[in-house]
């Protein structure tokens, strides 16, 4: 098992960390908990009760956070004529098509998003293996194929949030900074969290959001009651 470094063990030891919270009071606790000298995003991991094997439980999707991510995004553009004018104009950091799709497989992976014109994809689609284990593929589903390209690059841009659940129902998504404090990253999560709850699958049965968590870049995972989170909803 990893060792964990003396702040960490000092969080755990001073909060309960075995109990499940109120979702703002476990909001509260991981950021007061944040040790690192740098600012930490904070993420949220929620088990979903859907079987991703299944085409028709897949919950994926994108949402605009209302504060934003407190990062820059670096946006790779695929597109080609009047289409490239678009993209820059809205702040892609490269854009190109086959010259891009060349550099990238060279090895040059210094952006965080990808975005595409539809009549991009069979191009984009050689370096699939290269962006797709990456979070990086462009996809319809979550506004990234599109010839609304200038759009989506602002969305990226302003920080919107790109999610999907893993083979084992858990879906994770970045919420914020450290720094925005605990008001701003309520926000961000309420907006998440409707956005998924919105999108729960006719076929799932059961409870749908089983479990929730917290956690900074450093800091140990907070459990929310997921009972509690209707009412965080409702608020």
């Amino acid at each position: 098992m990893p060792k964990h470094g003396k702040n960490y063990r000092k969080v755990v030891e001073s909060a309960d960390l075995t109990a499940k919270h109120e979702v703002e009071a476990g909001l509260k606790l991981a950021v007061e908990g944040a040790f690192a000298k740098f600012d930490e995003t904070v993420d949220v991991a929620i088990n979903l009760g859907v079987d991703p094997k299944y085409s028709d439980q897949m919950v994926r999707g994108a949402v605009s956070l209302p504060h934003g991510l407190g990062k820059e995004i670096r946006v790779a553009a695929f597109c080609k004529g009047d289409k490239e004018a678009e993209a820059k104009d809205a702040g892609a950091d490269i854009v190109g098509a086959e010259d891009l799709l060349e550099k990238i497989q060279g090895g040059w992976l210094e952006f965080d998003k990808a975005v595409a014109t539809p009549d991009m994809m069979a191009l984009v689609g050689r370096i699939g293996k290269v962006l797709g284990p990456r979070g990086m593929m462009p996809n319809a589903k979550t506004g990234t194929v599109t010839f609304e390209i200038g759009n989506a690059i602002s969305e990226l841009k302003a920080g919107k949030v790109e999610f999907k659940v893993d083979k084992a129902g858990v879906l994770h998504a970045p919420i914020g900074k450290v720094s925005f404090g605990v008001d701003k990253l309520k926000d961000n999560l309420r907006t998440l969290l409707e956005i998924v709850n919105r999108m729960k699958p006719s076929s799932a049965k059961g409870t749908y959001m089983k479990a929730v968590a917290i956690a900074t870049t450093m800091g140990p995972g907070v459990k929310i009651d997921p009972l509690t989170v209707r009412r965080f909803l409702e608020a």
